[in-house]
């Protein structure tokens, strides 16, 4: 039992090994792209403001959680903020403080499992360490969903404010019709804005902390669009609906090639499973045969190798089958 708990955890840490080299290696070039853009489109949006305490949101709501001295010192550095503003962007009700407890928790729960089921001690790190960073994933996991559907439902947020704006109401009475008709998280942002506007914010300052906490690229196009318009003029209702547009067309682009790249990424998903799948049912037809491989130094190698090259295999053929759009 302690050989096959050695060998899930290495499995573990050498997928996360490769996986971490593929963001370095694949997803390098695209972040810094991405990274120029949203600097040339945050010339035209961004507003100088003071550091002050009441610069920002007007509208805050505070959680507070088990450990209030961690959650005041994390808000006082810029590292603190970013994880801050990355739970709320996944929509958990949850606190910095009470995310690290969550997962000091699930560090040790992970820990003493694995070590009491490997009676080794050397479970405690890697069970530790999974544990440790499971809750991370869960926000992450939380926060990608969230943002997906936010993407995916604002074409009719703006075609909503469009039609306010073609009836014509102003545009704050768009924001307030979003906030009212729409779902999360769609109608909860857009109300931020309309309190934050509607409070005294100037319309400029409530599209930047709408672009701050949904960190999505139509969302940066749209406040550029409203505010050019406030300053040059010009129709923003058909500037909305084409935005609209070309939003859907993004996304049946998208659904289009994963369509064609469906092929592929089946394959590579039969390709990992594979190998695991035959290694069971031969356990089962040739015990003695499979014993060579958990008991001999060498089996412990191999294993290793083929599992670091099916998770190599997978990650290539994962990027070979992604088209940018």
């Amino acid at each position: 039992m302690a050989v096959y708990v050695l060998v899930a955890s290495v499995f573990v840490l050498g997928t996360g090994l490769v996986f971490a080299l593929f963001q370095g290696l694949f997803r390098l070039p695209s972040y810094l792209a991405e990274r120029r853009l949203q600097a040339r489109l945050g010339e035209l949006s961004v507003t100088e403001v003071p550091d002050s305490e009441d610069s920002g949101e007007l509208v805050k709501e505070k959680l507070s959680g088990p450990l209030p001295v961690l959650d005041r010192y994390a808000s006082g550095t810029s590292r603190g903020l970013s994880l801050t503003r990355w739970l709320d962007q996944s929509g958990v009700r949850m606190t910095l403080s009470a995310l690290f407890l969550a997962s000091i928790a699930c560090g040790f729960a992970f820990g003493f499992l694995i070590a009491t089921i490997s009676h080794l001690q050397v479970g405690w790190v890697i069970g530790g360490t999974m544990g440790f960073f499971t809750p991370f994933i869960y926000v992450k996991v939380k926060r990608t969903r969230r943002l997906r559907k936010f993407e995916e439902t604002f074409p009719e947020a703006l075609d909503l404010v469009s039609r306010a704006l073609k009836a014509g109401h102003a545009f704050a009475t768009g924001l307030k019709m979003v906030a009212d008709e729409m779902d999360d998280p769609v109608g909860p942002e857009f109300r931020k804005v309309f309190d934050e506007q509607n409070f005294g914010l100037p319309l400029k300052d409530a599209l930047q902390n709408l672009t701050d906490r949904i960190p999505v690229l139509d969302v940066r196009f749209f406040a550029t669009a409203v505010l050019i318009q406030r300053e040059t003029g010009g129709n923003l209702s058909e500037i909305l609906e084409n935005l609209a547009h070309v939003v859907r067309e993004r996304f049946k682009i998208l659904r289009q090639v994963r369509v064609y790249t469906a092929h592929g990424r089946l394959t590579g998903y039969v390709l990992l499973a594979l190998p695991a799948f035959l290694g069971i049912a031969l356990m089962f037809i040739n015990p003695e045969h499979m014993q060579l491989l958990f008991n001999h130094p060498i089996g412990h190698m191999l294993l290793i190798a083929a599992i670091i090259m099916q998770t190599v295999g997978y990650f290539w053929i994962k990027q070979v089958v992604k088209i940018e759009v």
